[in-house]
């Protein structure tokens, strides 16, 4: 074996690199037992509340090695939605809005007609809104000039009367974006100070839409509100130091006669797992850093201290001396709750709840001035010691209550720089907004005033002098990124960028637990029969195969680990389907050894040729496969892109373990003792003597298949079309559990008129006693009024049967624009799949024929599946057509093109070896060559797509139904459409037949 020093040091440091990344997962689940023994009482329930505050109080506290538990946390393998619960949203960004802000809500006709004709357009359209709204314009409006519409002083400097359409565009594009990057921003945020576990938020490649994920949460009503609202972004006046240290002296005796009372404990900070538990189990307990600890740092990132204009704001360290004093006394209970920072107070970010918690008590609220409220910095900063600090903020209401100034008064902001060439954030104000900002810049000479988004202070600038005009400058030491952010969020009040749920799931816990049982379950029994198989059929063989199976499994879950990505179900479904896929590889080098031997060669001639010819034929199949599964990436989204990432690290951890580790194993086997058995007594001659002519058939396989899919036709036209999914079509979806069975049909009876006679669908899911409930009704408003109305209408519907208790388990929303999108990415995602198989075929192969009959059976496999969907669904069968399903089709797609490889490969090599042999004497040889391969292989997967039929549990039913469906008609499809395809559109040269060199009785294994 070649390098093979090389691939013991590579597996060796693979393996470590799985095990390091795989370990902070174990030491989290310790860390979480830790916390519910902690927060269980003597009756054995969990206090939920003190289990978090176990958990918080340890947050920042080295548990390991020196990480934190956030740290650890991180890098832990997360479980998805489906396995933990929790809730998934995608929310889009409204185009529509941010043009009709930009245009000062023109009234012009054509402008109207052009939106409106734009908004159709983009229902079958893949082209950015601005690009519609241009054509649309130009439809509605051949010879108009968009400059007449959005030339207003909003814009000016970048908009003028003269500017092209083409010009215009440009800057609603911009704008529409900067809208997109903000919101996203914004939602970050917001999501960080929620406190969710884990949480994912991505921009959606190619749309205005981003992904948020939140493993855990319990109040979706609070986290649509979260994430629906718009940005309020004010701004405020700020009490110097001088002004409110005399208040904070008198909280500071306040709270030392509540400590030496007895009825506050405010310790040093914890250090060990000790500590956190004692700290954890008193509520009043909080941490206290030295102001040494973060003096530094914090003068090193802070991030607005800078120049001096008379036009411009400048973030200036003010006096703070009656602060320093009581920070000074290190023995007085406010330099235990706070610590000094450049700007003046702060607090360790893991403390701030507790301060908020004190801040608002009653008596405390008596010490300071009823137009004093607090409010802490967005940004953390970090001290010498890992700990996080945010500064803290005594900011000035007015009257009413309210913020001087607010965000609408802001026309434009951008990032800039100045005439050093340092960056600087540029702000424009709109006529009403400038006079006041005038007003307010003007009385605040030498003070700080406090920009603030959702009340967290981004940046509190001291004011230089008054500001008239509207334009103004933010000065500092910025980077040019933090100042682009800053801009961002003065940005954020300037138009409006209202966000819309489009897509929405929720999991409860109890059905994301179950789904853990049955992913747990499928996977074992699955791994189970892959090592039966293999043992009963390879003898020693099969048990080093087995073994590379386990190191499969081993680095698939390291690698997921080392991505930070989440388990989910449809990813155990990609293990599964892995286990079975990698099988292949080793029957396929089994099989060529099996060959060799028989040719009377040595063992090291039988395995050092078994490996190398094997090889081009195993790497061709993978890389198909991983090419489907990157397109499936490419254009999934939620379980079909978790289903994906599996695939493709599944693929690449299978070719490396069945290639390289296996090899390890069996020299070692053999080396160690001399011979090494590839086979059975039984399965030594079970494929011997097979003959058939899968081109005599060739016309029979071409009607039986064009048969059953004129049948799926009918059935298709029957039904009505084909079953979608709620993701493919719109509306909403409900799993429903009840105490006992009900008949579906009586609830589907219950709910029919209080959906308004919309589309209705009632089903039973997994057990007898719960069933999916899917409505149309109101499917075209994605509102989250919308959802409430749905939603109280299936609780009416269902309180006949408030006896049984009906509990929604999960729950789940595509908006209609949402659900076009899906469909058109999904169609779009199989042709691609289908164009690169193509490409690569005729490319390894250096023949179209083979490429057209990949894809023909390809394509016959795929309609296959859709046509007995709807044949089952005549019969009262019926599987929704979704992205899992989807996620099914292409798989297929790509084991199937797998089998089709090898029987080309070895089509191939009977050419190179006979050139002047016709094709057609050379295919039936080829297929009854590859054909234990072939059934070896099929089997194998279809057992494990099997077992998940039957244990998956009802979310991947369809997928596994799909995938059974598949393996029997790839395989039909790789032996008797393929290859006669091939035969059928190639030329051949009338020559005569030579003899073929190698016979069907001596090629009667697979390659």
């Amino acid at each position: 074996m070649r390098n093979k020093n090389l691939i013991i040091v590579l597996t060796i440091l693979v393996s470590a690199l799985c095990l390091y990344y795989l370990s902070f997962s174990l030491i989290s689940r310790n860390v979480q037992k830790d916390a519910e023994a902690f927060a269980t009482d003597a009756q054995g329930n969990i206090d939920l509340a003190r289990q978090q505050t176990y958990l918080d109080s340890i947050w920042k506290e080295p548990v390991f090695m020196n990480y934190t538990y956030e740290q650890i946390s991180s890098k832990e393998l997360g479980l998805g939605l489906d396995l933990k619960g929790g809730m998934h949203v995608v929310l889009e960004v409204s185009p529509v809005e941010i043009i009709k802000s930009l245009s000062g809500n023109s009234k012009d006709p054509n402008f109207v007609k052009a939106l409106a004709r734009a908004q159709e357009l983009q229902k079958n359209s893949q082209q950015s809104f601005t690009t519609l709204f241009g054509e649309a314009y130009r439809e509605v409006d051949p010879n108009g000039r968009l400059s007449r519409i959005f030339s207003n002083s909003a814009n000016r400097g970048r908009i003028s009367y003269e500017s092209s359409n083409a010009e215009v565009l440009n800057v609603i594009d911009k704008e529409v974006e900067d809208a997109i990057e903000r919101s996203f921003n914004i939602l970050r945020t917001r999501i960080d100070k929620f406190g969710v576990n884990q949480p994912n938020i991505q921009r959606l490649k190619g749309s205005g839409r981003i992904q948020i994920e939140l493993p855990g949460v319990d109040n979706p009503d609070r986290v649509r509100k979260l994430l629906s609202g718009m940005a309020n972004l004010e701004f405020w006046e700020v009490w110097t130091p001088e002004e409110f240290s005399p208040y904070f002296a008198k909280l500071n005796d306040y709270l030392t006669q509540q400590e030496k009372a007895g009825k506050l404990n405010i310790g040093s900070t914890a250090t060990s797992k000790q500590d956190a538990l004692a700290k954890a189990a008193s509520p009043e307990a909080t941490v206290a850093p030295q102001a040494e600890d973060v003096l530094a740092q914090a003068a090193a990132t802070d991030t607005t201290t800078g120049t001096t204009d008379t036009t411009a704001l400048a973030q200036t360290t003010p006096a703070a001396d009656g602060l320093d004093s009581l920070a000074a006394e290190q023995s007085s209970v406010l330099a235990r709750l706070f610590t000094m920072m450049p700007g003046g107070l702060g607090a360790n970010v893991r403390d701030t709840a507790k301060i908020n918690d004190l801040l608002t008590k009653a008596e405390v609220r008596s010490i300071f001035p009823s137009n004093m409220k607090f409010l802490w910095s967005v940004k953390p900063v970090t001290g010498d010691n890992r700990q996080e600090f945010v500064e803290f903020y005594a900011i000035k209401k007015g009257r009413d209550g309210k913020a001087p100034l607010g965000g609408d008064a802001i026309n434009d902001a951008r990032q800039d720089f100045d005439q050093g060439g340092r960056p600087e954030i540029t702000m424009n104000m709109n006529p009403a907004g400038a006079k006041q900002w005038a007003r307010l810049t003007g009385a605040n000479v030498e003070r700080q005033i406090a920009i603030v988004l959702d009340d967290n202070v981004y940046s509190a600038p001291v004011v230089k002098g008054e500001i008239t005009g509207g334009n103004s400058s933010i000065s500092g030491n910025f980077t040019v990124e933090e100042a682009q952010d800053l801009a961002n969020i003065l940005k954020a009040g300037k138009m409006p960028a209202p966000t819309r749920i489009v897509e929405e799931a929720i999991v409860g816990p109890s059905l994301g637990q179950e789904a853990i049982n049955q992913g747990l379950t499928s996977t074992l029994a699955g791994l189970l029969l892959v090592v039966i198989f293999m043992v009963a059929y390879y003898s020693r063989g099969g048990l080093i195969a087995d073994l590379a199976l386990v190191f499969n499994i081993f680095f698939i879950l390291g690698v997921l680990a080392q991505f930070n990505a989440a388990l989910t179900l449809p990813g155990i479904a990609g293990i599964v389907l892995t286990l079975g896929m990698a099988v292949d590889a080793n029957v396929l080098i089994f099989e060529r050894m099996r060959e060799e031997a028989r040719k009377g060669l040595s063992m090291r001639e039988v395995i050092n040729k078994g490996y190398d010819k094997a090889f081009m034929t195993i790497l061709d199949a993978n890389v198909t496969t991983f090419l489907v599964g990157f397109i499936l990436y490419y254009f999934g989204s939620g379980p079909v892109k978790g289903f994906a990432i599996t695939l493709m690290i599944g693929i690449v951890t299978s070719f490396f373990t069945a290639v390289f580790i296996s090899r390890l194993f069996v020299e070692a086997t053999f080396k160690k003792g001399g011979k090494l058995a590839f086979s059975t007594a039984l399965t030594d001659k079970l494929f011997n003597n097979i003959k058939f002519d899968a081109m005599k058939y060739r016309k029979a396989a071409y009607s039986f298949s064009l048969a059953v899919l004129l049948l799926g036709i009918v059935a298709l036209v029957v039904n009505g079309g084909p079953n979608l999914g709620v993701d493919f079509k719109g509306g909403r979806s409900y799993v429903v559990e009840f105490d006992s069975a009900v008949p579906a049909s009586d609830i589907r009876s219950s709910l029919v008129d209080n959906f308004q006679s919309a589309g209705t669908e009632v089903k039973t899911f997994g057990a007898s006693n719960r069933v999916k409930v899917i409505t149309s009704w109101l499917a075209d408003d994605e509102s989250t009024e919308a959802d409430e109305k749905v939603k109280t209408a299936l609780v009416q519907g269902l309180e006949q049967y408030n006896n049984l208790n009906p509990e929604i388990l999960s729950s789940s929303k595509v908006g209609a624009t949402m659900a076009d999108d899906i469909q058109k990415t999904a169609l779009i995602a199989v042709l691609l799949s289908l164009v690169g198989i193509f490409l690569y075929v005729m490319l390894r192969f250096r023949k179209w024929q083979f490429s057209l009959g990949g894809v023909v059976a390809l394509l016959h496999d795929a309609l296959m599946i859709i046509a007995i969907f709807a044949i089952l669904d005549m019969f009262g069968i019926s599987y929704e057509m979704d992205q899992v399903f989807i996620a099914a089709v292409l798989t297929v797609i790509g084991f199937s093109i797998n089998d089709t490889v090898v029987i080309f490969d070895r089509v191939r090599e009977y050419m190179d070896d006979n050139p002047r042999s016709p094709l057609r004497d050379l295919v039936n040889p080829a297929l009854i060559s590859t054909f234990s391969r072939t059934i070896i292989t099929s089997a194998t997967v279809f057992l494990v797509v099997f077992v998940l039929f039957i244990f998956g549990g009802e979310v991947l039913r369809g997928f596994s139904l799909a995938m059974i469906i598949g393996v029997l008609f790839g395989t039909y499809s790789s032996l008797f459409i393929a290859t006669p395809v091939v035969v059928d559109t190639m030329k051949e040269k009338k020559e005569p037949a030579a003899s073929l060199k190698t016979t069907p009785q001596a090629q009667t294994t697979a390659r």
